[in-house]
Parts: structure tokens; sequence; C-alpha cells
């Protein structure tokens, strides 16, 4: 590995470390009830989305779901602005209307997060459109989960995306369950990545909790797309620690996933970058001082964001269609 490529795994180590100390203390303020709208945490799959968006450039798009805090954060979305808005204040990055599941920072290509499932895939393929319309050099990125892929608007875009050509990556965090549901209660193959052969487009499965791996792949399809060689399917697997929804370790679903958790504890994405660091000379004070460095940027973060007024009752109304 040269010196780069050094600096650079150290930028996705310190861009995972952010995401997962913001996400626990988001688990820490929920479970004192200071934070009231549900929360889904990304705790665990911080490998994804600081891959990814690493390999974009400023004018490209990314379009998120319910669980998406991890995909601001990676795509440079302020961080002041994120906790404000799950605190419901005005200076929050939707003003303090969205909460945890629509998050909003045009100025990073951060254009919605939604919690309806698989909808912001078309609107990514929207973008991808767009740009190709107007001859840029954007790519767009849809971020879904793996019950993503049940909604028919998902091959629907695919289809589009394959047809035209369409500058979109299509990157499929398949934790393996679908709220409570796993897997293969709810299809009949774990092959996922294999769906992009019916639409003619390349595609691949990887080991999401490899950020190394990550960026290597994405980079690939974002280069891909960028040149004008169309779209590409990625299936990232990996596997959340928290509930589906709020801050309680998720072993509510039963015996079977209580024993997962523990062996995905062993692949910690986070943790095989550290020790992927430790091996290229990394000193331990590196890791020391930037956590008390990233804490402190939570802290002033939070104590921010509790200063900040709530809406006022009177702006209901504002920006409701009817």
């Amino acid at each position: 590995m040269t010196s780069s490529d050094s600096e650079l795994l150290r930028h996705l180590y310190r861009t995972m470390l952010r995401v997962r100390l913001t996400e626990e203390r988001l688990a820490a303020l929920v479970e004192a009830g200071e934070i009231k709208t549900p929360c889904h945490l990304y705790i665990g799959q911080e490998a994804i989305a600081t891959g990814v968006c690493a390999t974009l450039t400023d004018g490209d798009y990314v379009w998120g779901g319910h669980r998406s805090h991890g995909h601001y954060l990676a795509r440079g979305g302020d961080l002041t602005s994120l906790l404000a808005e799950i605190l419901g204040r005005v200076t929050g990055c939707s003003k303090g209307r969205g909460g945890s599941m629509h998050l909003f920072a045009a100025e990073v290509g951060i254009l919605g997060t939604v919690p309806i499932v698989a909808a912001t895939i078309p609107l990514a393929v929207g973008t991808a459109l767009a740009s190709k319309m107007r001859k840029e050099s954007r790519v767009s990125v849809a971020f879904f989960g793996d019950g993503a892929m049940e909604e028919g608007q998902f091959h629907e875009s695919m289809n589009l995306a394959a047809i035209y050509g369409l500058p979109v990556l299509f990157v499929c965090e398949n934790n393996f369950y679908a709220s409570h549901l796993s897997l293969l209660e709810r299809r009949r193959a774990d092959n996922l990545y294999q769906t992009a052969e019916s639409h003619g487009m390349p595609s691949a499965r990887l080991d999401g909790n490899d950020v190394r791996e990550v960026y290597a792949s994405a980079r690939t399809a974002v280069d891909r797309a960028r040149a004008g060689l169309g779209p590409t399917l990625l299936e990232y697997r990996t596997y959340r620690w928290r509930g589906h929804v709020g801050a309680s370790w998720d072993e509510d679903v039963g015996v079977k996933r209580r024993a997962e958790l523990q062996d995905w504890f062993a692949a910690d994405p986070i943790r095989r970058a550290a020790d992927a660091l430790t091996a290229l000379g990394t000193s331990r004070a590196f890791f020391e001082e930037l956590v008390t460095a990233v804490i402190g940027e939570i802290d002033e973060a939070v104590q921010a964001a509790r200063r900040a007024p709530a809406p006022s009752p009177a702006e209901l109304l504002d920006h409701v269609f009817a």
C-alpha cells in the first residue's frame, strides 16, 4: 500500500468513526427520552456509506431512505444541522420539520431521504436522466436496503436506467432483515445481485464491512457511470447492530438473531480498518486523539442543537400542499 493509499484509509476510518460515535450519541439521547422522532440507526453498516461517498465529487447526487444518518454524514452534511433536525429544531437540515428520516442537504448533493421503502430509487434515476440530458458529468447514487428490492419501482427503475444507459449507482445495503423478517423468509434464494442480469447491467456481491473493498468497487462503478457506460448494481453484505428502529440492541427477533449479532461483532468495519492501519504503522495516539476530537465535535453540536428554538406552531401549515 502506498502512502496515498494509507492516507485514504485514514480518511475512511475518520468518517466511519464519526458516523459511529454520532449514532451512539443519538442512541443515548433516544434512551434518555430527549429525542422524540423515530430513529433508525446505522451502527454496524458504516463502511458502505463511507466507501461509496468517498468516490463522489461535489456535483454528484445521493438519495437515501429511513436509515440514512450515515449517508448524510459521509457525504459531508453538517453535523449540527443533523442533530438539530433530529431534535426538532428550526436550525435543522429540514428546518425541524422532517426528523430523523427526512434529511435534506442540497449543498452536498443530498436531495432527500424518505422512509417509504424504495421511494428514492426512481428519484435517483430521475436525477441521472437529467444529468444525461444536460450533458453533465454528475453521478446519482441510490442507497436502499434488501427489502427495497421486493418493490416494483425498484425493477422499473433498474429497467429505465439500463435502457437509457444512465449514470446511476444502485447500492443495496443487504443487512439480511427487512424490519423483522430475514432474507430467506421473504425470498426463495439469496441472489440479490443477480437481479441486474435480467436488466442487462453489471453487478457484484461484496463485503460491506470492508471499507477498502467498498471503496474500490464503488470507484469502478462510479467511474464507469461517469464515462457514459451506464448503471451498476452493487450488493454490499452487512449487518445492523441495533433494532430496526430505536436504540436497543437488535435481539428482539428470536434466538437466531441473537446468535448472528454476536458473530457480526467480529466483523466490525471500524475495528477492521483500525487493524489495517495499525499494521501499516499508525500509532495508538492517532486513534486516541481522533476519538477525543470527534467526541468534542459531537458535544458541541448537541449543545448548539439544544440551544436552537423549535419551529413555531404558527408555521405548522407552511409548505403543506393542501
